[in-house]
């Protein structure tokens, strides 16, 4: 794209951005008509009248009683939304980021619980759904969106409804289901950045009860900056993918299977940090461009591949009661380059392969008469495997040094899961619930120091030096009840006051960093020794007790929907995964440190709404909407335990929750009106973000402080739907926002402050790499259906 192209399409969206004056698309839309059907399309709806299935059964937004944001695919498109990280701009206490070297690889944060690293080992704390399917790794999990019914966001602890127990919170990703009649969609977009995307979907019936359809997409953009050593572009997309299914049945008939797969395969470059500080070695100074960086590590070649197949199947067996059934296998294979001091030398270099397959069946019965009780009660069952393979090469601290690492973790789990909603009064119901979980842990875990180059497996011409420092195999077995109950009082079908406890859980597992060598010979995790276990590869479970109070209201006819929630969380047995440099058989190596650093304490308050300010302005059908979120949290320690001269020390006023900001806000407003037979929709929006901490030790290079985002669109749709042309800006103001990074520094073991003159702990450059968020974006996106 030329610069002149690329400076008149963001001309336009600033100019456009102006003229709005802050308009913006409501952010809360999975819209209806009436209390029992959905359309989204129908633009007099509010949060009210939304309908979710947050828990497992079709409900106006109002009546359920979780804290809850849903977000239609029409709002989305409408948006210019390209994939699932976006709706953590509206959702409160919500972060959602792709994981540093990486496009697909998803850090999911809900309330100040999450995970951010994606090796094996590491369980989420935030479950994601593809169409009620668990993912159970992070990688390919940063979903574009296309296809996409609705995207709901459930904050709080989730296992009484859900296949999985998730401790932090839940995304689910809907995608929509076939239409009775031929449908055909054809979605192109063109961009600054040579942004080039193109969606077709389409779906036709074999007979009355079967259909058949899919969709293919090209999604694909230039680098936002280059690699200096290679000359690759950085941070560019280069992705083909699809899914493709049949459906039996549905559309009012008792019995509906849906037969899907679906594939994605990412060839985008690695993307390469940005130093933060010059080379300490080699004084190679700080680039001026962000999205630059000068990486000399190539192989492997960066790539994502990840394929599914899933059966869901419903049948009413009767008026009251529902079978469904989720049959699910998923498998992602991944390799990355990633390059942590971002510099052309071999100073810490880290080749890595991701390899995960997943196989999970769910049962579900529901029971629905009409009457005083709902239930549901479930069975699910999941076999996984996890391995992961890297060299750790720091060939600046001795010449071709490497310390390779193969970790295979292995998932078995089941759980059985009831939920239960009993009316009381016409007024008042109480819900109650529970999870009994059975975890099993197995893992097989080799690290080796090599000489001479890189290990074998990538390549490297390295010779083995000395023995194995770990090799471990071993397993583990966690169990839990978790209960879950509510109030909810009515006073009016339009308004609802709850209140309820909840608790959440994560199981333990092992470290597929530590090393044996370096290893304390009691058993301090706690988890039972039955003589294979070791304590340096082991961390307990973690737990959360949540208790949540909130008001969901329907007022002003319809108009205006409120929900407030006000939450407080007991955090315990904190899982705490690092890295650092340490020793091994007297050379400079690479040593994960995992903690279970003790008990937080997280309080919160959200706030949302979604309202029409006016319709029908001078009688012309003109509609004038208004949506914000607002979030506040108090996320702390008050129990840290480090190990400090081999003294066990409280550090918790030191430490800070990762990836929580305290205040988390939009700020949209939206104008409809009819042009010519079709309508125009202009919009904005105001995301905001206050400090963000990347890790629990703080750190003055890689923390990002307080931030606001300013997106816009305008789109017009023609009658019927047929066709419709947007353009969208993102990100107007073009900010300079980190969302993660990398650090290899010393730092006062109390404190956490970085030691004065900054001194490198891993490697002879230092390593202080940070990524960043998209710069500004602009781009017309085309719609035809046929």
């Amino acid at each position: 794209m030329t610069k002149a192209r690329l400076g008149v399409l963001e001309a336009s969206a600033l100019a456009l951005c102006a003229g709005l004056g802050g308009l913006s698309i409501p952010a809360l839309a999975q819209e209806a008509t009436d209390e029992d059907s959905r359309a989204e399309s129908a633009p007099e709806a509010t949060g009210g009248a939304i309908i979710v299935t947050a828990r497992r059964r079709e409900e106006r937004l109002v009546d359920v009683p979780i804290a809850v944001t849903s977000f239609s695919g029409e709002q989305l498109a409408k948006s210019g939304a390209l994939d699932v990280t976006e709706i953590a701009q509206s959702a409160p206490n919500v972060t959602l980021e792709p994981s540093r070297g990486t496009n697909s690889t998803l850090s999911a944060f809900i309330r100040g619980i999450g995970q951010q690293d994606p090796v094996s080992g590491f369980e989420q704390g935030v479950g994601i759904y593809l169409d009620d399917v668990y993912l159970n790794r992070p990688q390919a999990a940063v979903l574009d969106i296309y296809d996409v019914e609705r995207i709901e966001v459930l904050r709080g602890p989730q296992g009484t409804l859900y296949g999985r127990n998730t401790i932090g919170g839940a995304v689910k990703y809907v995608t929509r289901q076939m239409p009775l009649e031929p449908s055909l969609k054809v979605r192109g977009t063109l961009g600054t950045y040579d942004q080039a995307d193109l969606v077709v979907t389409g779906s036709a019936p074999l007979t009355d009860l079967i259909r058949v359809g899919g969709s293919a997409a090209r999604l694909s953009r230039g680098g936002f900056g280059k690699n200096l050593t290679t000359g690759e572009e950085n941070y560019n997309k280069d992705i083909w993918a699809g899914r493709a299914g049949i459906e039996i049945g549905g559309h009012g008939e008792p019995v509906l299977i849906k037969i899907s797969g679906d594939y994605t395969k990412d060839n985008s470059n690695a993307r390469g940090g940005h130093r933060l500080i010059p080379g300490m070695l080699s004084g190679t100074p700080v680039l001026k461009d962000v999205y630059d960086t000068q990486g000399g590590l190539e192989d492997p070649k960066q790539y994502v591949e990840a394929y599914g197949l899933a059966i869901n199947a419903t049948a009413e067996l009767s008026d009251a009661l529902t079978f469904n059934s989720i049959s699910a296998w998923r498998k992602d294979d991944s390799a990355s380059p990633i390059d942590f001091d971002a510099l052309p030398s071999v100073d810490l270099d880290v080749p890595a392969y991701y390899r995960n397959e997943q196989l999970s069946q769910e049962f579900q019965v529901q029971y629905d008469n009409g009457g005083a009780l709902q239930a549901l009660v479930g069975f699910y069952y999941l076999t996984a495997s996890a391995d992961t393979q890297f060299d750790v090469r720091i060939f600046n601290n001795f010449a071709g040094l490497t310390a390779f690492t193969q970790a295979d973790v292995d998932t078995d789990t089941w759980a059985v899961f009831g939920d239960f909603t009993l009316a009381l009064t016409d007024q008042l119901s109480l819900s109650a619930g529970g999870r009994y979980t059975w975890d099993k842990r197995s893992a097989s875990i080799l690290r080796q120091s090599y000489l001479g180059g890189g290990s074998p497996v990538f390549g490297g011409a390295g010779i083995p030096f000395g023995g194995p420092s770990t090799d471990f195999t071993g397993s583990a077995v966690f169990k839990k009840f978790t209960p879950r109950i509510s109030l909810s009082f009515k006073p009016s079908p339009d308004h609802n006051i709850y209140g309820g406890f909840s608790q959440g859980f994560k199981g333990g597992g092992f470290d597929p960093r530590g090393v044996g060598v370096n290893a304390p010979t009691s058993n301090a995790s706690g988890i039972p020794n039955d003589g294979e276990i070791a304590d340096y590869l082991s961390f307990k479970p973690e737990s959360v007790n949540s208790y949540e109070i909130g008001y969901k209201g329907n007022l002003m006819g319809g108009d205006l929907y409120v929900a407030l929630a006000a939450f407080h969380m007991d955090y315990t047995d904190v899982q705490i995964p690092g890295s650092a440099g340490c020793t091994v058989s007297g050379l400079p190596s690479f040593c994960g440190i995992i903690t279970n650093a003790g008990k937080a304490k997280i309080d919160g308050i959200e706030f949302e709404t979604n309202a029409t300010l006016a319709r029908d302005l001078a009688s012309s059908g003109d509609r004038v909407t208004l949506a914000g979120s607002l979030g506040w949290i108090n996320a702390r320690y008050t129990e840290y335990i480090a190990n400090i001269a081999s003294t066990p020390t409280d550090v918790a006023d030191y430490r800070k929750i990762q990836n929580t900001p305290e205040w988390t806000a939009s700020g949209t407003l939206g104008y409809d009106t009819p042009l010519g037979d079709g309508d125009l929709s202009l919009s904005s929006s105001l995301s905001f973000k206050s400090k963000t901490y990347q890790f629990e030790v703080p750190n003055p290079y890689l923390d990002q402080g307080a931030y606001a985002l300013l997106d816009a669109s305008l789109v017009y749709t023609a009658p019927g739907g047929r066709w419709s042309l947007g353009v969208h800006g993102k990100n107007l103001t073009d900010k300079r926002y980190k969302t993660s990074g990398y650090t290899f520094m010393a730092t006062n073991p109390l404190t956490g402050a970085l030691v004065d003159p900054l001194t490198s702990t891993l490697g002879k450059e230092g390593t202080l790499t940070a990524y960043y968020g998209n710069p500004r974006q602009v781009f017309v996106t085309g719609t035809l259906m046929f």
